[in-house]
């Protein structure tokens, strides 16, 4: 029957959209929406032909009679059709019929196929709501499985050379064995020779505790990293004893900012937060190292009587933080922080919030790697992140 048509089509339906909207971003999406409808209005014709292309079927009721163009005019501009015909003429696709209602279908499909973690069942959901007819599980789930495919592809592409690296961690609240637990999500953000970035991988791991960051971050060096000069993270302690382990020689930079965040749990009494934020910003906007260190010793020894946890604190953590003074101090404010991993992990927050709890774990991953393939595609299309500096 009809409503049991396999359609082949299907599984390629969502590499090819996946690759027009990697390839071309935000200005891609018209392309993908006309793969989109085109697909859709192919499948819709065999349904009502009761038989697949070249099927021989007894419940056929008509043939396939080529393809009629047609141009749509949307709010994300003109589309090209290829609207399917049949000899009788007695088929035309339910969507054009009711006045194209093309720019909230397309925001629907796109907003639940990534913000609900492309589960099967919201999948045909979407689907329905846009085509105006149901699909299989097994349509759902293979076009499912190819999309894993294409993400593991880039999970586990070849890397090479990245002089500056940027490691942070998020979590995110995922069904597991009947409890909602919370899951830690990794990411890696490396600096090329000339100054772009790019989002080198993700994972999703039961915590932050130092095997699971040892096992992320010898992944990244197998698959090719190398070169690296800095790393920039927070101090997170299973990163701190994974990083020793696996880059024992690389320098490594405390994010400033964190460090900002972290002092002001050892002042004692509010009036005193300010003065603390501005002697710890001095220091670290110092004109060099040996001023860095200067101003750091003033500042233990001022400190020493009238916050002396304060004073301890400084001594044992901020010259982490001063690292960034053997690197060409054009690039001190892009390497000093963590803020490019932060803005990321705030990408990720902004869609995945939507989702609340995700169904398992591999829903949170194909959600994750979505989100930060889309914006490793931003960052190589757009500005360099890091200045030319002039050879001497």
């Amino acid at each position: 029957m009809a409503g049991n048509i396999n359609c082949d089509s299907n599984v390629t339906l969502s590499s090819e959209i996946l690759e027009v909207v990697m390839n071309h971003g935000m200005e891609g999406l018209p392309r993908a929406l006309e793969i989109i409808y085109n697909e859709a209005m192919k499948i819709e014709r065999s349904r009502h032909l009761g038989a697949a292309p070249y099927e021989h079927s007894a419940n056929r009721v008509d043939y396939a009679n080529g393809y009629k163009p047609k141009t749509l005019n949307t709010p994300l501009g003109q589309l090209k059709l290829e609207v399917p015909q049949v000899r009788n003429g007695d088929f035309y696709p339910s969507f054009l019929e009711k006045g194209c209602r093309s720019e909230r279908a397309f925001k629907l499909a796109i907003a639940e196929m990534y913000v609900k973690g492309v589960s099967t069942r919201d999948v045909s959901d979407v689907i329905e709501k846009m085509c105006g007819f149901q699909v299989t599980s097994t349509e759902v789930s293979r076009a499912a499985k190819l999309l894993d495919e294409e993400f593991a592809k880039w999970r586990t592409r070849e890397i090479g050379k990245y002089e500056y690296i940027f490691l942070d961690a998020r979590y995110e609240k995922v069904r597991n064995a009947g409890s909602v637990v919370d899951l830690a999500v990794f990411s890696a953000i490396g600096i090329t020779e000339s100054g772009t970035r790019e989002a080198l991988g993700v994972s999703v791991k039961l915590s932050e505790a130092e095997v699971h960051w040892r096992e992320f971050l010898e992944r990244l060096q197998k698959r090719g990293l190398h070169g690296i000069k800095l790393i920039t993270s927070d101090d997170h302690a299973g990163l701190k004893a994974a990083r020793k382990a696996v880059f024992p020689s690389i320098p490594w930079q405390r994010c400033q900012f964190h460090l900002q965040q972290n002092a002001q749990s050892y002042v004692p009494k509010k009036f005193m937060k300010k003065t603390v934020a501005a002697d710890i910003r001095s220091i670290f906007n110092a004109v060099n190292k040996e001023e860095a260190d200067r101003l750091l010793r003033i500042n233990i020894e001022k400190y020493c009587s009238t916050a002396p946890q304060l004073s301890k604190w400084m001594e044992a953590n901020i010259a982490e933080g001063l690292t960034v003074f053997s690197f060409p101090a054009e690039y001190s404010k892009h390497i000093r922080t963590n803020n490019l991993a932060e803005r990321l992990n705030k990408d990720i927050k902004r869609r995945t919030r939507k989702v609340g709890i995700f169904p398992n774990e591999d829903s949170c991953l194909r959600l994750v790697t979505a989100i930060v393939m889309e914006k490793s595609e931003e960052w190589l299309l757009g500005s360099k992140y890091l200045p030319s500096i002039d050879a001497e």
